[in-house]
């Protein structure tokens, strides 16, 4: 009995990742409307109220232009994903395989497509969302820690502001092009959310310490930030050490993303 109940609730799940999965690809354009009219509402509130004024049009463009980046990156990645991998195309393996943990058996494109675990359903569906909602909360958390400056604020206030809004757009950008790699089932996925792992902590070791130099840097702003770079710097370690065992030994991944099943 107790089987027979933990088969039906991993059959439900599994159905219900589908239903999940399924409308992503149709819904892409929806998602990214939804993600515009917040964001844009934000970005605009802090642009008319930034915590330093413009005292010229350079000043007002140091504001303005990291905002409309933020903004478009989901985007940029879109557009990108759409050049370089488009919907419904399948995709030639690498010619060097870096994942050699395991006995693995090959398949062909069209044994893999007919394998009972291809598709970025089931677990990995979580992964999926996971990527997808990083966007939004890393924008919230940019939002909420990191004043809006113009180019009249003081040296250490420009800093902290370009360092982390290239951060946040670079991330935005890098995350979304890898739930798409994910979602369109590229063979390169598991590679470039390595990569961007990778980077991403990279990045907050490199902020924490280009913000540290910042001259005149006051204690309470530096004590201010250091949580967002923590919070960042976990999320990424966290990530990877759940998720990069799954991608290197799960069946689906290695059936869908490297054509090959357990031999």
């Amino acid at each position: 009995m107790v089987e027979n109940g933990f088969q039906a609730l991993r059959q439900r799940l599994y159905a219900q990742s589908v239903r999940l999965v399924a409308p992503l690809e149709d819904k892409a354009r929806l998602l990214l409307l939804g993600w515009t009219v917040p964001v844009a509402l934000l970005c605009l509130f802090r642009i008319v109220f930034p915590v330093t004024p413009a005292n010229h049009p350079a000043d007002a463009l140091v504001l303005v232009v990291p905002h409309m980046l933020i903004l478009a990156s989901p985007f940029f990645a879109y557009w990108t994903a759409n050049a370089l991998f488009p919907r419904g195309t399948d995709f030639a393996q690498p010619d060097i395989r870096l994942a050699r943990l395991g006995s693995w058996r090959p398949l062909n494109a069209l044994s893999a497509r007919d394998h009972p675990a291809f598709g970025p359903v089931g677990i990995m569906a979580s992964l999926l969302i996971g990527m997808l909602l990083n966007v939004p909360i890393r924008t919230a958390e940019f939002m909420t820690a990191v004043p809006a400056m113009t180019g009249s604020a003081p040296m250490w206030g420009q800093m902290i502001y370009f360092a982390m809004a290239t951060d946040l757009i670079a991330m935005n950008f890098l995350y979304t092009l890898c739930f798409f790699m994910a979602l369109r089932r590229n063979p390169f996925f598991p590679r470039m959310l390595l990569l961007t792992w990778g980077l991403d902590l990279a990045s907050q070791v490199l902020i924490a310490n280009y913000v540290g130099s910042a001259p005149y840097l006051p204690a309470g702003v530096a004590a201010s930030i250091a949580p967002l770079l923590e919070s960042n710097l976990k999320k990424a370690a966290i990530s990877m050490i759940i998720w990069l065992p799954y991608l290197l030994l799960s069946e689906r991944v290695n059936v869908t993303y490297r054509w090959r099943q357990p031999a």
